[in-house]
């Protein structure tokens, strides 16, 4: 789609990516700098914490938005748009990013740096920026909105910033409780007999998937699976050595990690903590040390 004119373009931009979407980041920015518009860089972090940032930053004021990169473009808009006031979209068509203004006013747009082509990207950012809300789209055929999709779209200027914002369910009877943790409420836990504190109740056999409880002060010797898998904390903190790639990660109610298959890791628990865990394939655990090496180790890095 052709760059629109436009009179106005924002006071100023933020942006950041992960490792992933950097180098697109980089060629984003220079393009927002030749068109005289200010950018604050904020560099290179792990995908929810990049995009925690740049929601934080936007939800901070009127005339800025914002601009994030990772591999797929969805991980940083996840985390943006925990903040009130951010409507951030992954755009990875250039109409995305028409579609993306003109229907939900969005405020930060969200790159695949793994997809994007340089040259579409500033197409798809030309078009973020130059594209008024409830202005003509490819969801409308590119024609002017009818009057009473117009007022729809006025009227959701004032009511998304209300939700979340007080509790949406007045049923008593009805649970607030997330899914997750509904499945593991009422069901028997399983000890990990090779992990002391531990229990687990499977939800599903194949690819495994598991609701996991420790108790806070345990610690996971290092060790290995078969199979890649993603964790989300529900409950408590914990931290997670990986030790095939010397990196650690501490993570708390509502955090998620992806560690792949093979990759040797250990983890303590600083409190009584439950998590739900999904490998990719069946569950198995190669143990990498005893508990007494780890707690040694542990004690070294204090």
């Amino acid at each position: 789609m052709s760059q629109k004119n436009s009179d106005h373009h924002p006071l100023k931009f933020v942006a950041g990516a992960d490792a992933f979407g950097c180098a697109l980041k980089d060629t984003l920015v220079s393009h927002l700098r030749s068109l005289n518009i200010p950018v604050e860089d904020l560099g290179t972090d792990n995908h929810y914490s990049i995009g925690a940032k740049i929601g934080q930053i936007v939800s901070s004021g009127t005339e800025i938005r914002g601009l994030l990169a990772c591999g797929t473009g969805v991980g940083v808009s996840i985390f943006a748009n925990k903040f009130p006031g951010v409507y951030a979209a992954t755009c990875l068509t250039p109409a995305d990013a028409v579609n993306a203004r003109s229907i939900n006013n969005a405020n930060v747009i969200a790159f695949s740096g793994i997809s994007a082509t340089p040259n579409a990207a500033v197409e798809t950012l030309n078009n973020f920026l130059n594209t008024p809300f409830k202005s003509p789209c490819p969801a409308s055929n590119s024609e002017p909105w009818p009057e009473n999709i117009q007022s729809f779209l006025d009227k959701s200027l004032t009511e998304m910033p209300k939700i979340g914002s007080t509790n949406p369910n007045p049923n008593p009877n009805f649970s607030n409780s997330c899914v997750i943790c509904d499945l593991a409420s009422g069901r028997e836990f399983t000890p990990v007999e090779i992990m002391p504190g531990g229990s687990m109740k499977i939800v599903r056999e194949s690819p495994t998937a598991a609701v996991v409880r420790f108790s806070g002060g345990s610690v996971e010797p290092a060790h290995h699976h078969s199979y890649g898998h993603d964790v989300v904390v529900m409950k408590g903190r914990k931290i997670v050595w990986n030790l095939s790639k010397k990196e650690r990660c501490e993570l708390g109610v509502g955090d998620y990690l992806y560690t792949p298959g093979g990759d040797v890791h250990r983890v303590k628990y600083l409190e009584d903590t439950e998590f739900f865990i999904r490998w990719d394939g069946g569950w198995d655990i190669m143990l990498d040390e005893d508990l007494a090496t780890a707690l040694t180790d542990l004690d070294q890095d204090v």
